[in-house]
């Protein structure tokens, strides 16, 4: 009897034919629409399988620093500890000990690095990987419409010649760090810490992002409570770094972790315009770094922080604060991520052609973030185009870099001057789901 209580009247529709008769009324819509979001990527998603196989079946490799990786992992295999004597056909190892365990690997799964056609199908498979999780952040937060996912990936020369044509370390980092993207979304904060330290350690560009981490671990957490957390992105980069301590600790931290490197002139994107001798002055490096400091300081106070918290009530555990605490929405976590680093590019003291990666995935969000109402969607396209065309300009000129500085001066004045993005409601004392969360 219940059974016939619960039958279906003759003729009703099923859910899935509402949801498809919906879906056929609104066509026209679907790439605007920002609720179709998970429809338009996983399309995507599928067609950049087949992209991926007939650019590397098509297009020619091109060696730059594979070979370069496998030397000094080869000489980390053969039982040299000491990074000073660690170098490729390119020069010294430069990256932190993450990247040396990571490129061992591959090293013995493409036979020595000789088998460079299957090196190229992991890293489509890195691609693919970063990819999922990039449009995951991009469907929890619904703010960029899904047509501009078409630009996102298969529009981009760069970033796939990145992946699979040069195979460089930097979309190893990149996938590691949107993973860890994608825990603080979902609030394990401890796990996303360690995802991020171990991004850290195969590429130290992934600081940029920390002081976005630092100023959402500081919101949510207070000093106390954030303390542990650092300590374990530090444990985790002492652990990884043991060998190459205990060898030569001096000798691994001024390599892995030289932060006063010098940059060549001729590889540079964004300062071509530059004469030589002014690029390489350590005068300008200096105000490129107080510059990017007093960015973010201003960011951090007009836009991060919350109208009437002042910057030591953070230091503060959230429930003794004088205003209550409120949850940290998932917007506002991508938002500052994504702007902490895309100022750390806005004042890069170089960019060259695979750092592209590192931002490549987040300009859409921070373009469709900004505050201007008046910046149509044609002329937000227009910037990420002509971002494209500067990063594909090869070799850079002074246009192609002044083109690059304008559109992130755009970008940045349109993130000035948006809203504060609204709070979550604050949690109650007795929440005990939303605490456990917060891990």
């Amino acid at each position: 009897m219940a059974g016939a209580a619960r039958r279906k009247p003759p003729g009703a529709p099923s859910p899935l034919w509402g949801k498809l008769h919906a879906l056929w009324q609104d066509k026209h819509l679907v790439l605007f629409k920002t609720e179709y979001t998970l429809l338009v990527v996983s399309v995507l998603w599928f067609l950049e399988i087949g992209f991926n196989v007939w650019v590397i079946q098509k297009v020619a490799y091109t060696e730059i620093d594979w070979k370069a990786y496998m030397d000094e992992v080869e000489g980390v295999i053969n039982g040299t500890y000491d990074y000073t004597q660690l170098k490729g056909d390119t020069g010294p190892l430069v990256y932190p000990a993450g990247f040396v365990y990571i490129f061992t690997a591959l090293y013995y799964i493409t036979s020595h690095g000789v088998n460079i056609r299957l090196g190229q199908y992991l890293f489509a498979v890195f691609y693919l990987i970063t990819l999922l999780l990039v449009f995951r952040i991009y469907n929890r937060t619904k703010k960029v419409p899904p047509y501009v996912f078409f630009f996102v990936c298969c529009a981009s020369y760069r970033i796939h010649s990145i992946f699979v044509l040069r195979l460089f370390n930097d979309p190893v980092a990149m996938m590691l760090l949107f993973a860890a993207v994608n825990l603080f979304m979902d609030g394990h904060w401890t796990l996303g810490c360690g995802l991020y330290s171990l991004a850290v350690s195969v590429k130290m560009n992934v600081l940029l992002f920390a002081p976005g981490l630092l100023f959402l671990l500081l919101s949510e957490f207070g000093l106390i409570r954030t303390i542990p957390r650092l300590s374990l992105c530090a444990a985790i980069q002492v652990l990884l770094g043991l060998p190459f301590l205990l060898e030569n600790p001096v000798g691994y931290l001024s390599r892995a972790f030289d932060l006063g490197r010098q940059f060549m002139f001729k590889w540079t994107v964004n300062w071509r315009f530059l004469p030589e001798w002014l690029f390489l002055n350590r005068y300008f490096h200096l105000v490129l770094l107080a510059a990017h400091l007093l960015t973010l300081l201003l960011f951090a106070l007009r836009h991060w922080k919350r109208p009437g918290v002042s910057v030591f009530d953070l230091l503060k555990e959230p429930g003794k604060r004088k205003i209550p605490p409120q949850k940290t929405t998932v917007d506002q976590i991508v938002l500052i991520l994504f702007t902490s680093n895309f100022i750390g590019m806005c004042f890069s003291r170089s960019l060259h052609y695979q750092f592209y990666v590192w931002y490549f995935h987040t300009l859409p969000y921070l373009l469709w973030s900004g505050g201007v109402k008046k910046l149509a969607h044609l002329l937000r396209v227009l910037i990420l185009g002509l971002i494209e065309l500067s990063w594909n300009t090869y070799p850079s000129t002074n246009s192609s870099s002044a083109a690059l500085h304008v559109c992130h001066l755009i970008i940045l004045l349109c993130l000035w001057l948006a809203p504060p993005l609204p709070s979550a409601p604050a949690e109650t004392q007795d929440d005990t789901p939303a605490k456990d969360k917060r891990q």
